[in-house]
């Protein structure tokens, strides 16, 4: 079990509890009681604690390295799943992971990032920053999935599109751009979920949906708290402040109307209990899925457009 630098007391509470477990596994004393005891005061700390996160620290979790992934959802929640490749263009870009697969009879496309759950395979991964092709990738799926009449549901979670010069050659801004004009006028149902991070253009670049929703301990942000303090402090010591000025939290993207429903997460985090994770994810995709299909394709459109020239707060002034 990994924890992070905000779980110290619950880090000092289990070490206690597995060594009382040890001594009970001896046999010579009875601990049954005090275990007892300590779980539940283990319950109640992680509750104190998760009650009252900083924005910094749902940062923290949404990077967790237990956290659950795309992959790891669409197993779970897909009966069946058939990963597609390539953009047709270029290659295939591993940071972005999508194909034809199945949810309780409904057929859906599906795709998302996938950062790795190893060191191997998050270099292989490139950490879930992708390059151009893996948003042409993604809109080659989409458009097939309007070809058939598929829902479309995207999973977010990226640090950022991936900005090397060999990206920006091949065209990032250009083909993130063509997935925001394609998703805003495409004619199937489109559910996107922030499941970790969603930091700037490479997470729009999947993001512009019918519903979209973020798990309880993710961020969603035009840059992450370590850039913004960079940029103005010129130092990362300042990105606990930064996060809390970003507004980044599903509390703050909920009330700005930039999304449309926040789904809780276990008690500690969506990974303390994957499983149960997956199927929450999973009753909230259909049911948006189910209440986006009783509409015809020009009311989703033009709602899918509204919902997004509404985004944002300004004045006019006269001179």
């Amino acid at each position: 079990m990994v924890f992070l630098e905000f779980e110290q007391q619950l880090e000092k509470l289990y070490t206690k509890l597995e060594q009382l477990r040890e001594v009970g596994e001896g046999g010579e004393i009875d601990v049954t009681a005090s275990i007892k005891e300590l779980e539940a005061k283990i319950k109640t700390t992680r509750k104190e604690i998760y009650d009252n996160l900083t924005g910094w620290q749902r940062v923290q979790l949404s990077r967790h390295p237990e956290r659950p992934y795309t992959l790891y959802y669409i197993g779970q929640m897909c009966r069946k799943f058939v990963e597609l490749h390539g953009d047709r263009f270029v290659k295939d870009d591993k940071a972005i992971a999508g194909g034809l697969a199945n949810i309780d009879g409904q057929p859906v496309v599906i795709l998302g990032h996938q950062k790795g759950v190893n060191t191997k395979m998050r270099q292989y991964r490139n950490f879930g920053m992708a390059n151009p092709e893996g948003y042409r990738k993604a809109l080659r799926l989409m458009k097939m999935a309007e070809r058939f009449g598929f829902p479309v549901v995207t999973l977010i979670d990226t640090p950022g599109a991936y900005p090397g010069i060999e990206a920006e050659e091949r065209g990032q801004a250009e083909a993130i751009a063509r997935n925001l004009f394609e998703m805003a006028q495409l004619k199937v149902p489109i559910v996107c979920v922030v499941i970790g991070e969603g930091a700037s253009g490479g997470a729009i670049g999947i993001g512009v949906g019918d519903k979209v929703f973020m798990l309880e301990n993710t961020w969603y942000s035009v840059i992450s708290p370590e850039s913004c303090s960079s940029i103005l402090w010129r130092s990362w010591d300042y990105k606990e402040q930064a996060a809390e000025a970003l507004k980044l939290t599903a509390d703050d993207m909920l009330g700005f109307g930039i999304i449309d429903e926040i789904i809780k997460e276990p008690v500690g985090g969506a990974h303390t209990e994957p499983e149960a994770m997956a199927k929450i994810l999973k009753r909230h995709i259909k049911k948006a899925i189910a209440e986006l299909s009783e509409m015809t394709p020009e009311e989703r459109i033009e709602k899918r457009i509204e919902k997004y020239a509404s985004i944002g707060r300004f004045e006019v002034t006269k001179e």
